[in-house]
């Protein structure tokens, strides 16, 4: 049904705008975003004048603040309290405005910090979170059972994706705050534009991460938004949870760090820094519950990479520092 009308939280971020992006190239074109100016979703006030004011039928809650191991550290109380504020006012304004159909995105930051590899969507819960990103973990595992809690109660179709370490056009390449990806992307195309002849990075290096190029994120998003219910729900719990969205691939940062070089161009040493944290020692989605549902990844690391890397060098001017 593409005419229905569709609300994407968070369209300026990465993550919003490649979902817009993809429901445009669906054919849907009654797509509803708002700027903060707009509608500052912080504001339970100015959330709940907006969705009194549009008719909405589904709605992408891509919305949040998200920043690496730095900016998590540095910011702790602006995570954990924006993030909460954003997800509980779209979806509990939604519940009261009728909206029936929600996808929110969550992180893989949400399971345990040991938790067996690869991550199994049961393993929330678990046992104790990453304390470099804690507020944000907390935070999203909070829009989960927001989503749980109005299915439980009022029967509403409200479903939540965990997708892993994202990537691609739109992200934030700011040199303090950025995650990894964007982070070595800008760092070594500024190395080979000033010539040096070395790069320092943060950690020993060893630490595994999957990484997940943001335009396969919005496609498992869209898929598992239009499947139907009688597909998505269990015979043994009236709603999943939640499900795992990633490659199903990691690799080490080292490794990660190799092939940046090779796609910058970058011929000089690279030099681990181990008295930085690493972060989790290793962070991998088991993907198996999307899979058995129809769908899987398509862009693998080194691709991505390259289109991302040709997006920044294409976007100098007004890409986010």
């Amino acid at each position: 049904m593409t005419d229905k009308t569709i609300f994407v939280a968070g369209h300026r971020g990465m993550a919003g705008a490649a979902i817009v992006r993809q429901l445009k190239e669906r054919g849907y074109e009654n797509i509803i975003t708002a700027s903060r100016q707009e509608c500052d979703l912080t504001s339970q006030a100015q959330v709940s004048a907006f969705f009194q004011k549009h008719k909405i039928d589904d709605i992408y809650v891509a919305a949040a603040k998200v920043g690496g191991i730095q900016a998590n550290n540095t910011c702790p109380a602006e995570f954990i309290y924006q993030n909460m504020m954003i997800e509980a006012n779209i979806i509990h304004a939604a519940h009261f405005s009728d909206v029936n159909n929600i996808l929110f995105l969550g992180s893989s930051c949400i399971y345990p910090r040991c938790a067996e590899q690869p991550m199994r969507e049961d393993a929330l819960l678990t046992g104790p979170l990453e304390p470099t990103n804690e507020p944000y973990a907390i935070a999203k595992i909070a829009g989960i059972k927001l989503c749980e809690s109005y299915n439980r109660q009022y029967q509403r179709n409200y479903r939540s994706v965990m997708p892993t370490n994202l990537y691609g056009p739109g992200d934030n390449f700011h040199a303090e705050n950025s995650h990894v990806i964007p982070g070595l992307l800008r760092r070594f195309h500024d190395a080979v534009t000033e010539g040096h002849d070395e790069i320092v990075i943060w950690g020993s290096g060893r630490p595994r991460r999957e990484f997940l190029h943001v335009d396969d994120m919005a496609a498992a998003s869209i898929f598992v938004m239009e499947l139907e219910p009688a597909i998505y729900q269990s015979k043994t719990q009236p709603m999943l949870s939640h499900i795992n969205v990633g490659s199903g691939v990691d690799c080490t940062i080292r490794e990660l760090a190799e092939t940046v070089a090779k796609v910058t161009g970058f011929d000089g040493q690279l030099v681990f820094d181990d008295s930085k944290p690493d972060g989790s020692p290793r962070k991998l989605m088991e993907v198996s519950k999307l899979k058995s549902l129809g769908w899987q990844s398509s862009i693998p690391l080194e691709s991505g990479l390259q289109q991302t890397y040709q997006w920044y060098l294409s976007s100098l001017d007004n890409i986010r520092f």
